[in-house]
C-alpha cells in the first residue's frame, strides 16, 4: 500500500514510519520540519518526503495514494492556548481540508490522529467511543471538529477512521519531553526528583507511540466495514493510571529519585479513565507497553544518550521550541517558516 504520512518528522511519525515498512508499505512523508531538529541520539531514517506546510496541501499532492495518515498537528495544549486562533487554522482548518483533497485525488483510506482527551473531565467511569465529548482545550476542540466535518464527507470511497489516542508515552528520536510520562522521567534522571506540579489524582491513560503506530498499521489493512467511520480509542485498560501512580513507576525506574507532589498548579480538571475494547473487538487490537516498561526505556535512552537539562527544556520541550523559532526569525507569527523551502 502507498501511504503519506503527515507529521512524519514528528514525536509520533518518527515511530511511524519504520513499523510502516515492516509491514512492507511503501511510506512518503509530508512536513514542513517544524521539529525535524529534535533528535536524541542517532537520527532517523526518513521517507522521502514533500516539505510543506499542512496549511498549503493540495489535491495534486495526493495522486497515487492508497491512504494518509495523519498526524501532523500543534499537539500541546499550553501551545493551543497560547495561540488557538492558529491552533484551529492549523489542527481544523488545515486537517479538513487535507481530507477534502485526499477525497478529490482518489485516497480511499484516510486515518486521523485524534486524541482520548476529547472527553475532558468524564469523572471516575471508563467512557468507551459513544461517551459525550467534553474538550476541555483548543487542542481537544480542534479534534472534536476535524472528526465532525470528516466524516461528514465520508462516502463508500472514502473511509476516514478517528484513532483517540491515550496519552502517548516512550522513546523517540524526535523526542517529545512534554508529555507527562517522558516528562518524569526526564526531571527524575537530570535532577534525582519526580516532581508532580498537581495533586497527582487526575486519571490519565497512557499508550507508548510504538503501540500507536501498530494501531494504525492495523487500520491500514482491515476490512472496510470494521473501520469505516468509526473512532476507536487506542490504549490498554492496565494503562488508566492516576498521575501519583504514573510518578510512583519512576520512581521504581530511576535510582535514587526521590516524588515530590508540589499541588502548585492546582486542580487539574482532565481527569478520565477510558475504555479500550473497541479495538479489541472490531480490531483484533491490543497494546502490549506498560507504564513501568516504558519508564524503564526513558531512563535507559535518557541515560545512553546523555539528555542535558537545557535540550530537555528547550528542544524537546513543543511551546519553548516554537517560542524559540519564533523569536530567531526563522518562523513568522503565523508559525510559517519565513524563508521556506520550495
Amino acid at each position: 500500500m502507498r501511504v503519506l504520512v503527515t507529521g512524519h518528522q514528528g514525536y509520533l511519525g518518527s515511530i511511524m514510519v519504520p513499523v510502516l515498512r515492516s509491514y512492507g508499505h511503501e511510506v512518503i512523508g509530508l512536513d514542513s520540519g517544524l521539529f525535524a531538529d529534535c533528535i536524541l541520539g542517532p537520527a532517523p531514517q526518513d521517507p522521502p518526503a514533500i516539505r510543506l506546510d499542512l496549511r498549503d496541501i493540495t489535491a495534486s499532492h495526493l495522486t497515487g495514494f492508497d491512504a494518509v495518515i495523519h498526524l501532523a498537528a500543534l499537539s500541546n495544549d499550553p501551545l493551543g492556548a497560547l495561540e488557538p486562533r492558529i491552533t484551529y487554522e492549523i489542527n481544523h482548518q488545515a486537517s479538513v481540508r487535507l481530507a477534502r483533497c485526499a477525497k478529490a485525488a482518489g485516497v480511499r483510506r484516510f486515518l486521523y490522529a485524534s486524541t482520548c482527551s476529547v472527553y475532558g473531565a468524564a469523572g471516575e467511569e471508563a467512557v468507551d467511543e459513544s461517551a459525550p465529548l467534553r474538550p476541555l482545550t483548543p487542542y481537544a476542540e480542534s479534534k472534536v471538529r476535524v472528526e465532525d466535518d470528516v466524516a461528514a464527507i465520508a462516502d463508500p470511497g472514502f473511509s476516514p477512521v478517528f484513532l483517540r489516542n491515550a496519552t502517548a508515552f516512550g522513546f523517540s528520536p524526535r523526542l517529545r519531553a512534554d508529555i507527562v510520562l517522558n516528562n518524569l522521567v526526564g526531571y527524575a534522571v537530570l535532577t534525582g526528583e519526580v516532581r508532580v506540579l498537581s495533586d497527582g489524582t487526575p486519571w490519565r491513560p497512557l499508550v507508548h507511540a510504538r503501540d500507536i503506530a501498530e494501531a494504525f498499521a492495523r487500520c491500514l489493512v482491515a476490512p472496510v466495514d470494521a473501520i469505516h467511520c468509526h473512532a476507536f480509542n487506542i490504549g490498554t485498560e492496565t494503562n488508566n493510571l492516576t498521575v501519583a501512580d504514573i510518578a510512583g513507576a519512576v520512581v521504581d525506574v530511576v535510582p535514587g529519585s526521590e516524588l515530590v507532589i508540589t499541588g502548585e498548579s492546582g486542580p487539574d480538571p482532565r481527569s478520565y479513565r477510558v475504555d479500550f475494547s473497541a479495538a479489541r473487538d472490531r480490531l483484533g487490537y491490543e497494546a502490549k507497553w506498560t507504564v513501568p516498561e516504558g519508564a524503564a526505556e526513558l531512563y535507559e535512552k535518557y541515560t545512553a544518550f546523555s539528555l542535558k537539562m537545557e535540550d530537555f527544556h528547550e528542544r524537546f520541550t513543543r511551546l519553548s521550541h516554537l517560542k524559540e523559532l519564533r523569536e530567531t526569525g526563522i518562523l513568522d507569527e503565523s508559525m510559517r517558516f519565513v524563508n521556506a523551502i520550495a
